[in-house]
């Protein structure tokens, strides 16, 4: 018998009347895909990444405009142990959409500027969590780049 057949004959047992009760008794965990159709019917390609993208999503973040001040707690691995490391900056562009948003943020660091690019649905973002909100009139504020000290203060904003 080939894999082939082997795949075929496993997914001809899990179609049979019978089987229902063990597919209603499984457990559903986190990072799972669920096939919304019910047990009966095969996904496609492109339902199934669209499930598996949507059971990735992070749901309680908070809404990041370019200009915030935000602090983003990255996880760090240092051999066996693992710790959660803040870093604190302006918000200079926010890219992409849904599980591959990304935003980047600048921070100064013993005088020298340092970009980082966060993947905002990515794992090893522990938390984000908005310390300022600015007030800005661009959608990317890559001009800071250019400023040295005070000239690269934001203003604040309080109607968000």
């Amino acid at each position: 018998m080939t894999a082939e057949e082997s795949t075929a004959a496993a997914e001809t047992i899990e179609e049979t009347p019978g089987s229902e009760e063990t597919s209603s008794n499984a457990v559903e965990t986190p990072g799972t895909v669920v096939n919304p159709a019910g047990p009966g019917r095969r996904l496609s390609g492109r339902e199934l990444i669209a499930a598996f993208e949507a059971a990735q999503l992070k749901d309680d973040l908070p809404d990041i405009y370019v200009g915030d001040t935000v602090r983003v707690g990255v996880r760090i691995r240092e051999g066996n142990k693992e710790r959660v490391q803040p870093y604190e900056g302006v918000v200079i562009a926010k890219r992409h959409g849904g599980l591959n948003q990304t935003i980047t943020v600048r921070r100064i660091f013993q005088g020298i500027g340092v970009e980082r690019v966060f993947m905002v649905h990515s794992p090893q973002v522990a938390s984000i969590k908005v310390e300022r909100r600015g007030k800005v009139r661009r959608a990317k504020l890559f001009y800071l780049r250019d400023r040295v000290g005070k000239a690269t203060r934001v203003k604040q904003r309080f109607d968000r």
